[in-house]
């Protein structure tokens, strides 16, 4: 990292120009490019700091009602943040993770949704799909803490608890480039493999994480994340539940998919129906889990998840 060159813009125009360039990439804490680029896993030529940007600072309330999230907020910042204690419990327990405190005053909410996966294979850089190979090696080999869900051909998971998180309270992503801002809904920001093999989201070489918005829509009601962790911190299985004002219901999994996994929406309107009995909770689970896929070694995950999916569906039929 210190061969590297390095730009602090004083500008987000400046930043924006800079990441037109061919091998400049945007960062904050660098606390998951660092081991990527020793790895040989990442080649930037220029890293354009965004830390200091006003655009990708703050959290703030909209007149709208929507509270804004800057990309360079730490994940300590958000989760001491009193607006989402009192509007967004669910993004505030999220952001707690992870335990280490230095880590979470370093890692910023841009870096966290844009951090690559944890899969072994990709991260020594043995031949796979990500790295260039023709096959992913997971599919008979490691596959613990690989997905049971919309894998194919490779199997990785999206690490980020925070992702789960957004998905489940229907954040909208703000990027930007040279090119201009775009917003896309968190649900939509997160691709499968079939979709790219390069990166694990929609984000353009010349983009950055400006900001996540949070609508006023989802604020309060009952919120809920839970997890299972493995000999890491990173969650073998979470679960961002979630009951509106309005009455809607989200069921949202982590560490099961390539991207946060929302269960179906016919799963999610019966769960919040009320008056479910023990049987009809386990039918629901045992539906949100109608597409399990699991490996030859983590079928115990559909287990972690339907655990999960009992308790948050019962706690959101009696909310």
């Amino acid at each position: 990292m210190s061969t590297i060159a390095r730009r602090a813009p004083g500008s987000l125009a400046d930043a924006l120009l800079l990441l037109v360039e061919r091998g400049t990439m945007p960062v904050a804490a660098a606390i998951d490019l660092a081991p990527l680029v020793d790895a040989g896993l990442e080649r930037p030529a220029v890293l354009v700091d965004v830390r200091q940007l006003a655009e990708l600072r703050g959290v703030v309330e909209t007149p709208t009602g929507d509270v804004r999230i800057g990309a360079a907020v730490t994940l300590a910042e958000i989760a001491r943040a009193p607006l989402i204690h009192e509007r967004f419990p669910l993004l505030a327990s999220a952001s707690a993770w992870p335990r280490d405190d230095a880590v979470r005053e370093l890692a910023t909410l841009g870096g966290t949704l844009g951090q690559r996966p944890r899969c072994p294979y990709f991260r020594s850089c043995t031949p796979c799909l990500k790295t260039g190979g023709t096959l992913c090696p997971a599919v008979d080999g490691e596959n613990r803490t690989l997905a049971i869900l919309e894998g194919g051909p490779c199997y990785v998971v999206h690490p980020a608890d925070v992702a789960v998180a957004l998905v489940a309270l229907d954040a909208v992503i703000e990027l930007a480039s040279a090119r201009g801002v775009r917003e896309i809904d968190a649900g939509d920001f997160f691709v499968r493999p079939t979709t790219r093999l390069d990166r694990e989201t929609v984000l353009a070489d010349d983009e950055l994480v400006l900001g996540v918005r949070l609508p006023a829509s989802a604020a309060g009601g009952m919120q809920r994340f839970t997890r299972r962790t493995g000999d890491d911190e990173f969650a073998l299985v979470s679960l961002a539940s979630a009951r509106r004002v309005d009455g809607e219901g989200r069921l949202v999994l982590g560490g099961v998919s390539p991207r946060p996994y929302r269960v179906y929406t016919s799963v999610e309107e019966e769960a919040t129906s009320g008056g479910l009995d023990d049987e009809t909770i386990e039918g629901l689970a045992e539906r949100a889990l109608l597409d399990v896929a699991p490996l030859s070694h983590n079928g115990f995950k559909v287990d972690l998840a339907a655990e999960l999916l009992r308790e948050a569906i019962r706690e959101l039929a009696s909310s």
